[in-house]
């Protein structure tokens, strides 16, 4: 007598459920990782902030004043872009004071709407923007 061979595969039940399965672990997965992204791309704003921050406190010490027409890299009403172009720092300078602004540009951080810019002034105040804007720095 010969044995009958049993076909070994997936029913289309089985396979719908695997389908179903990776829908489900996806749909939460995926904003959660541009979630992570926007913050990572935060770093890329704030590191600008504080390099073009130390660039108008050596300009203070060198010159008196923060808006020194001889500190052309930090000059008042210039937009300087981010390293890695998520960010345009804009800067308001006066001789006593400044006032960074850090914007979106990028299409991923233009929907950070959590921290949605930031502030830094020659006093240290750190701000920002955003529905959860406590927890931006």
């Amino acid at each position: 007598m010969e044995k009958m061979k049993r076909v070994q595969g997936f029913t289309l039940i089985e396979l719908m459920i695997v389908v179903a399965i990776i829908a489900i672990i996806s749909a939460i997965a995926f904003p959660s990782y541009q979630d992570s992204v926007r913050k990572a791309n935060r770093s890329d704003g704030l590191n600008t902030l504080a390099d073009t921050a130390g660039k108008l406190e050596r300009c203070y010490t060198t010159y008196g004043s923060y808006n020194n027409v001889s500190c052309t890299t930090v000059a008042n009403g210039a937009t300087i872009a981010s390293q890695r172009a998520h960010y345009n720092i804009v800067i308001t300078s006066l001789p006593s004071t400044y006032s960074l602004t850090a914007t979106p540009i990028s299409p991923m951080q233009l929907k950070d709407t959590r921290c949605a810019s930031f502030t830094l002034t020659n006093t240290g105040l750190k701000t920002a923007t955003g529905t959860d804007n406590t927890n931006c720095w």
